[in-house]
């Protein structure tokens, strides 16, 4: 999503300085090469405190925008070194109370200090989702004029494109009669696929049907042996993180959104963006707001692999037209958020 809205923000056109902490991973590269892309030498967002001092007090720009909970702390620090007058923004992208909600009280009581204590320094604070921004007000008990929601920028042309690629997977295939039902996003607990690969067995009780999960996690092993228990292993594959998921997105019959927390929900997005037919949780936060409380795609509960079977039977029976699903998700076009942005931090031009 930085990236995307990295792209957008070059173009629109302001002068864009990156700093970035571990630049490592499968989207750095998507940088644009017109930004000032500025590896810092801190490998942790408390470290680059200096680093990102010394930045303000030299360049001064018109706006920082940090990303996430540590970064914003980062941040907020780094001004109060430097003595400068810059407006500092963050963004939060996930529902932070749901995230939490797991770990030790200890943990939960540390986070919720500090955004108490530091958040309200910030000038505005964006949060990708309505929930989302709920979610901070209840925590920080912030102002709600300096809490504002802006989509992400999950929609680009390159994205569109890319969707039009080939899959490399012969259920995707063009002759292929099968339906293929699919879910994205990292093996770990919050996408909760568990309750999606249940759901599925229990379709394929009562029709022909295939699934695919695209990504890596540690739960991968728990979910073959599911599979295997279920008796579904030979209609299941995990191709593991794929650089273009849009080509094998564009291809499923339903895409599937089986998350216990998000805080708004990027592949639901892209799937819809793509005309896909889509099932969601009702999990905090975004598909909701996506789908118009239900209104647009079904909304289930979280966890219930009865009730996911019975919906993916209903839609693959009967898909809704593709232009309410793009249409539902036109604010979330690369282009739209960025403007959006750039407004937030006061540097509309």
């Amino acid at each position: 999503m930085i990236a995307n809205l990295c792209h957008a923000l070059v173009d629109a056109p302001i002068d864009l300085d990156v700093l970035l902490i571990k630049a490592r991973g499968p989207y750095v590269d998507r940088l644009p090469d017109s930004a000032n892309i500025i590896s810092l030498r801190a490998r942790h967002s408390l470290t680059s405190v200096w680093e990102v001092s010394r930045y303000l007090k030299q360049e001064r720009p018109d706006a920082l925008l940090a990303i996430k909970h540590r970064g914003i702390l980062a941040a907020l620090r780094a001004k109060q070194l430097a003595r400068t007058d810059t407006p500092i923004s963050g963004r939060i992208g996930t529902t932070v109370s749901a995230a939490l909600a797991n770990k030790s009280s200890r943990r939960r009581q540390r986070w919720y200090t500090a955004m108490r204590k530091h958040y309200p320094k910030l000038e505005q604070l964006i949060a990708v989702s309505q929930g989302v921004a709920d979610d901070m007000l209840a925590i920080t008990g912030m102002s709600e004029s300096r809490v504002t929601v802006v989509r992400n920028p999950t929609i680009t042309p390159d994205m569109l494109a890319a969707a039009t690629e080939s899959a490399d997977h012969p259920w995707l295939s063009a002759d292929s009669t099968v339906p293929v039902i699919m879910g994205v996003g990292r093996l770990t607990e919050q996408k909760d696929f568990a309750t999606l690969i249940a759901a599925f067995a229990r379709v394929r009780l009562q029709r022909e049907a295939r699934l695919i999960i695209l990504g890596d996690g540690g739960l991968r092993s728990e979910m073959i042996s599911q599979a295997t228990t279920l008796g579904v292993e030979a209609h299941i594959a995990l191709p593991g993180f794929q650089n273009n998921p849009w080509a094998w997105m564009s291809r499923a019959s339903v895409f599937v959104l089986s998350s216990r927390w998000e805080g708004s929900p990027n592949t639901l997005t892209e799937a819809m963006a793509l005309g896909i037919p889509v099932v969601s949780t009702d999990c905090p936060s975004g598909p909701r707001e996506l789908l118009d409380g239900g209104r647009v795609a079904p909304l289930v509960e979280m966890g219930d692999s009865e009730v996911l079977a019975s919906t993916l039977l209903s839609v693959l029976a009967e898909p809704p037209p593709s232009e309410m699903l793009t249409k539902a998700v036109s604010a979330y076009h690369q282009d739209v958020s960025a403007a959006a942005y750039l407004q937030t931090l006061g540097l509309s031009v």
